[in-house]
């Protein structure tokens, strides 16, 4: 069944860095009545004080941190201490996943952001990142509704909702690869794909069926940034897969790619915390939403090609070639940047 898409005139989009991370401190400031925030990465100063603001002005926040990227690494210790001695109700993840990779925050239970980037400055200044914000009301109900599932540590099903209107969200690891295989499979003209990995066979597979049909395929990839050596394999093959499928694959020029957005016919948009990997689709916990609201999908296909037409064509080295491959050279090597 595909995914109902949000039309919701409430809708809209913010995109980084240009949108930068007032917006985000605004819905903060602006909560009266209680925040959720399902969190990655936390680390941003600005983000932080806001959060504790809320909580002395009376708002219940509660906040579910991630523990320890995939790598073992911990970004979130001086975050959640600093909540902790402020009182603000934290804990970390729920030990189901492997990683909770989802970005999300509820307002007032009445608006919800559902995020590409993390709450970390450098995603606010040097990645190509999109979030939603969102005032469709079951969606926002179903947000809360697997966040307190999560804090609970219980399990969470997305609502079936009714025959014609399933819900527009993606969650993992239960619907996730499905519904980006079946949004790839609505496109009838164009394909435009903006993300970092390309490790997952189905929705290679979905890709290369859509390019075989005559949808033009466009990929802005990021090269080799924050992709694991392990993951490199799979991403490099599947781009040059796609090349020798007539699908054009570009390199994003001056930005990190960090954006999970696929456009099909410049009409419906999948933005999301998951990457096309198999990790993501069945082992963490993620969260994605369609949307076809005009305004919020005008703007994302105009970032799109604003970035395609600063972008090159790119050329992805054979993985298993024993030369070292080229430098990339397009923007500052991000030794912290992983994508998960």
């Amino acid at each position: 069944m595909s995914r109902r898409a949000l039309v919701h005139p409430g809708t809209r989009v913010l995109v980084q860095p240009e949108d930068g991370i007032d917006p985000v401190v605004d819905m903060i400031d602006a909560a009266r009545h209680g925040i959720v925030v399902k969190m990655f990465a936390f680390t941003s100063p600005a983000l932080v004080t806001a959060v504790i603001s809320a909580h002395r002005r009376g708002v219940r926040v509660r906040a579910m941190l991630n523990p320890a990227r995939s790598s073992g690494t911990r970004a979130n210790d001086e975050t959640f201490a600093q909540l902790t001695e402020a009182g603000v109700a934290v804990r970390w993840s729920n030990p189901r996943f492997a990683v909770t990779h989802e970005k999300s925050m509820v307002i007032d239970e009445r608006t919800a952001l559902i995020a590409t980037f993390n709450f970390s400055d450098k995603y606010f200044s040097k990645t190509r990142d999109y979030g939603l914000v969102v005032e469709d009301a079951p969606v926002v109900r179903e947000i809360v509704a697997g966040f307190q599932a999560d804090w609970d540590r219980a399990p969470f099903t997305e609502p079936s909702g009714v025959a014609d209107s399933p819900s527009p969200l993606l969650w993992s690891n239960h619907n996730a690869r499905v519904g980006m295989a079946r949004f790839i499979d609505t496109a009838q003209h164009t394909l435009r794909v903006q993300h970092p990995k390309f490790v997952d066979a189905v929705i290679l597979d979905r890709l290369l069926e859509a390019r075989a049909r005559g949808v033009d395929v466009r990929v802005l990839c990021g090269g080799r940034h924050g992709i694991s050596d392990y993951d490199l394999l799979d991403t490099f093959s599947s781009l040059r897969i796609l090349r020798r499928a007539d699908a054009r694959v570009h390199k994003q020029s001056g930005l990190t790619v960090h954006a999970k957005l696929i456009l099909a016919d410049g009409e419906r948009a999948l933005v999301g915390s998951m990457n096309i990997d198999r990790s993501a689709f069945d082992l963490r916990r993620e969260l994605g939403a369609v949307v076809a609201s005009p305004a919020a999908v005008s703007r994302l296909r105009q970032v799109f090609h604003d970035d395609w037409e600063e972008s090159h064509s790119y050329r992805p080295p054979d993985p298993l070639d024993s030369a070292p491959p080229p430098p990339e050279d397009s923007h500052p090597h991000d030794p912290d940047l992983a994508h998960e």
